[in-house]
């Protein structure tokens, strides 16, 4: 996760309470906050993940950002808060750019990784599946935290009874792609799929981090390992987002902060919780039903979680309950995701790929390799873009960031 913050804001961002308008079909869905609580007190100093001097002039964003070095600057907010002993050493991060060819990138599919020399290309990608040795549970950060087998495995089977005589299903894939510059340490996302229990989850580690030397990748993966075994422990076809994220934010100790997005699948549809700028969307016949809205302080500073209290809690989450049915697309993600993908692109992309009958893996791939052609296009109006300029600088492009996108089609299946 890549910050720029600045000091004017008129970006349809949601904070607290406020739902996002739904687009399209109407859908059932309610949303609650859970309570916002964010600690401002104490002896922490703010420091933002990019940026502090305001820019005149256009700016395009070339095919290559990154956390530091630039020539653009963002101001940065008060609200990441570092203790005493580091604050004097984060008092500026910024955007850089430079051009450079589109990189050679590491990838995460599904259950699978793919080496670096494979080449993502602008608009299509070669995979090559390696599959991990579990086949009921999924999570996945860096490389190095992975084990592998050959086995088979594609897509994962998510289950939930909803009526007498019919099961709801989710069948889900998954793909990511870390930022160029962080193939080495697998980037900052995270994620997870789980079968027996029904649920995803993606974590955005927030990359301001790295200028006192700390990797919130290793945050974001403990936080999303973390869910995982909270999962286990709730009731069967019960889950409460809410609780998990709340116990697994508890539990992580590594340094470091992230967003955070929970998804079950139960009796009553969809729970989630949505912490922060990753999120999810709901795609019913062509048709985007449901979008969770972004919880952001300001202008790319977006709500994050880190261990202790001395960021946002869990609480200040926003939590969903969303009536599903049989045919509706779920697409799961990091702001990698949705900064450079309207929703209309990522609408267009599910309805082809039913059309051609592919895995929610392979939707999930195409998915994300047009969000990373988005991110390299110096010229084309992006979600970030946009913002960017409603906050008054002159931003063209895409950004270029770790991407993860979690792709479940629900099914059905009738009880005998």
């Amino acid at each position: 996760m890549l910050f720029g913050v600045l000091s004017k804001l008129n970006n349809p961002v949601v904070c607290a309470d406020i739902g996002r308008a739904i687009v399209g079909q109407q859908v059932k869905a309610s949303v609650k906050n859970s309570g916002l609580s964010f600690n401002t007190g104490g002896r922490k100093r703010p420091m933002a993940a990019s940026g502090s001097k305001p820019v005149f002039g256009d700016v395009h964003i070339d095919d290559m950002i990154s956390s530091c070095g630039n020539d653009v600057d963002f101001a940065k907010p008060g609200g990441v808060y570092f203790t005493d002993r580091i604050h004097n050493s984060c008092q500026k991060a910024t955007i850089s750019m430079r051009s450079r060819k589109p990189p050679i990138s590491r990838l995460v599919c599904g259950h699978s990784m793919v080496p670096r020399n494979y080449d993502i290309g602008p608009l299509s990608a070669s995979f090559k599946n390696v599959h991990t040795a579990s086949p009921l549970c999924f999570a996945a950060g860096a490389a190095h935290d992975l084990s592998f087998d050959g086995s088979s495995l594609h897509e994962q089977p998510l289950k939930s009874t909803v009526s007498f005589n019919q099961t709801l299903k989710l069948l889900s894939g998954s793909c990511y792609l870390p930022h160029p510059d962080k193939e080495e340490t697998g980037g900052e996302d995270a994620h997870f799929m789980c079968v027996e229990e029904q649920a995803i989850g993606v974590a955005d580690g927030v990359g301001g981090w790295a200028d006192v030397g700390i990797n919130s990748g290793l945050f974001s993966r403990e936080l999303m390992s973390n869910s995982v075994a909270a999962i286990q422990e709730e009731p069967k076809g019960s889950i409460d987002p809410v609780r998990v994220l709340e116990k697994a934010h508890s539990g992580t100790k590594a340094k470091g902060s992230s967003t955070a997005c929970i998804i079950a699948l139960t009796e009553k549809g969809l729970n989630a919780i949505n912490l922060g700028d990753s999120g999810f969307i709901v795609v019913r016949d062509g048709s985007t039903i449901f979008q969770s809205p972004v919880q952001q302080h300001s202008f790319n500073f977006t709500y994050q979680l880190e261990s202790g209290s001395t960021g946002d809690l869990p609480s200040s989450g926003q939590v969903f309950t969303i009536s599903v049915a049989p045919g509706d697309v779920v697409i799961a993600g990091t702001d990698g995701l949705f900064d450079n993908l309207y929703n209309n692109e990522v609408t267009a992309v599910v309805i082809h790929a039913l059309k051609e009958g592919l895995e929610p893996q392979l939707t999930a791939q195409k998915i994300a390799a047009l969000a990373r052609h988005r991110a390299q296009d110096r010229y084309r109006q992006t979600p970030f873009s946009k913002a960017a300029q409603d906050a008054g600088f002159h931003y063209y492009g895409g950004k270029l960031d770790d991407i993860t996108v979690v792709v479940s089609y629900v099914t059905s299946s009738m009880n005998v």
